[in-house]
């Protein structure tokens, strides 16, 4: 029996027109887009280079930055049309607008919502990967990772929307990071010690992912008990039984929270796909985007002052000398998160060198391509310790010494963490074209399968409403949520508390997606990184 056939069936609601093709304009539209996009990526590429100087004898460098980037986009179309699905479903089924115009509405605010985003998602996607991978991201072994996280990611969300389960890419991406981790640990021949895999920062970004689902189940009932006490017109509460729209008032509602849902989805997860890409550039074209070329001069002026002033703070905490090698003691520091008596001598030596190899330049554009790599990692080493530090219960880093280091932190990452505004749209453009191509099964799975009745008006406000607000907090906060668990979790929370009833086979199937996408991409990425290591990608 066909899904259509199941829903009318069940219900005795309507169901909404899936099947109006795209016309000429709508085709036309997205191959304009699609060309506007490869040509101002390419323009805005060789633009970078030209102004960084940056010369090669090989096409072979571009070549692999082409692929490398076709992939790291793949991911975010693939992203676009597996969870942004989840924001049109309940306007689509709530009959509050068609199914066509809201998709292409929620692909333009998945648009805007990229070029808004703030990127601390990203950088902190990227501190969850092994220090020594992303210190020479460059090598055989950094592109192996990249591809790796990259490819397993894709296979898995592809595989997922197939059967029409809405699984996480957040979930996905974080569980191909701790494969490649996991995998890195291993070859390394390190006897079980997980060499540069941040597990606190794991277990955060875990809770995040762990916890949405079940703050947009109980949101959303609570929310929709609410509305019910709040609102009495029991139409809201009612099966749609026609295709007529709601009252003004909730199909304002409805499309304000697709439009919110969209945006904060565009802003949180578009961010994943570029701290990766910008991982590919640093590899690749390490001269043009290991530093940030863009800062003003008064930012290296007072990068100088900050970085004398954090010297002399460090210094009132350390009496011992620096080690000789004080570098490999600050990356043996990130690696075991134990402060060692050399640690904050070699953080304070750290700094100097920094400081050392910036102040005879005005500006960072004026260094020479030759040591930008160098300190580019010694800007990120850092950084990395001093975070680390300042976590640390035992460091005696506390009071107005933390603010300094925080201080000296933040114009470090200034130089380091940045996004260059044409990867933002190139990002926007791939996920915003990819919400235009596949959102129907997933949007099915959401509409259909979960409850036993048709959504109706209130539900779906609920739980798009607890989606919005859940998914803007936690990019505020830097954290990677799950649209679609959040969403999905709403959608269901609602039916409980309605007394719908559940679909208990979509819900085991989503609970199975959930439960298997983080060994499955773990496994899959592991593997693919063991694989391309061998290679000699």
């Amino acid at each position: 029996m066909s899904d259509a056939t199941t829903f009318e069936a069940a219900r005795s609601g309507p169901r909404p027109s899936l099947e109006k093709q795209n016309g000429p304009l709508a085709i036309g539209l997205f191959g304009l887009l699609l060309l506007g996009g490869i040509v101002f990526t390419v323009f805005s590429l060789a633009h970078d280079i030209d102004a960084a100087a940056t010369a090669t004898s090989s096409w072979l460098p571009y070549i692999l930055l082409g692929v490398a980037l076709l992939i790291a986009l793949g991911f975010e179309f693939v992203n676009g049309f597996h969870d942004t699905a989840n924001a049109v479903a309940t306007v689509i089924y709530a009959h509050s607008l068609p199914a066509t115009f809201a998709v292409v509405w929620s692909g333009f605010f998945n648009f805007l919502g990229v070029l808004f985003s703030s990127g601390a998602v990203a950088f902190g996607i990227i501190s969850l990967l092994p220090v020594e991978l992303i210190l020479h991201v460059g090598s055989h072994a950094g592109f192996a990772m990249v591809f790796a996280l990259l490819i397993a990611s894709i296979i898995w969300n592809l595989g997922t929307w197939w059967l029409g389960l809405p699984a996480s890419s957040s979930h996905t991406l974080i569980g191909s990071i701790i494969g490649v981790g996991l995998a890195n640990q291993f070859m390394s021949g390190n006897n079980g010690h997980t060499t540069g895999v941040d597990w606190s920062q794991v277990l955060n970004v875990g809770k995040s992912l762990l916890l949405s689902p079940l703050v947009g189940f109980f949101c959303a009932a609570l929310l929709l008990l609410l509305m019910k006490f709040l609102v009495r017109a029991p139409a809201l509460y009612k099966e749609p039984k026609t295709n007529a729209p709601p009252p003004w008032w909730i199909r304002g509602l409805l499309v304000l929270t697709c439009t919110g849902v969209s945006f904060a989805h565009g802003s949180n997860d578009g961010q994943k796909g570029m701290g990766l890409i910008m991982l590919i550039l640093i590899g690749i074209l390490p001269t043009t985007y290991a530093l940030n070329r863009a800062l003003p001069q008064q930012e290296v002026v007072t990068f100088q002052a900050v970085s004398q002033q954090v010297q002399a703070t460090l210094k009132k905490h350390s009496s011992d000398a620096a080690p000789q090698d004080y570098r490999g003691a600050v990356q043996h520091f990130i690696q075991t998160r134990t402060i060692a008596p050399d640690t904050l001598p070699a953080v304070t030596a750290l700094a100097a060198a920094i400081s050392s190899q910036t102040a005879q330049y005005d500006t960072l554009n004026r260094l020479p391509n030759t040591v930008v790599q160098n300190v580019r990692n010694d800007m990120y080493l850092n950084s990395e310790a001093l975070r680390l530090l300042l976590k640390d219960a035992h460091s005696p880093l506390t009071g107005d010494d933390a603010v300094v280091v925080a201080n000296y932190r933040k114009t470090l990452d200034n130089a380091t963490r940045f996004i260059p505004t044409w990867v933002k749209i190139a990002v926007a453009i791939a996920l915003g074209l990819g919400t235009l191509v596949g959102w129907k099964r997933i949007v099915v799975t959401v509409g259909e399968k979960i409850g036993k009745s048709h959504l109706t008006y209130a539900q779906g406000a609920s739980a798009e409403l607890v989606a919005m607000t859940t998914i803007a907090a936690a990019d505020m906060y830097g954290l990677p949520v799950s649209t679609t668990h959040v969403l999905s979790s709403g959608i269901a929370g609602t039916m409980a508390a309605n007394h719908s009833g559940l679909q208990m086979s979509t819900v085991r199937n989503l609970l199975m997606a959930w439960v298997l996408t983080l060994p499955a991409a773990m496994a899959l990425a592991g593997g693919l990184y063991w694989l391309f290591s061998r290679l000699g990608v």
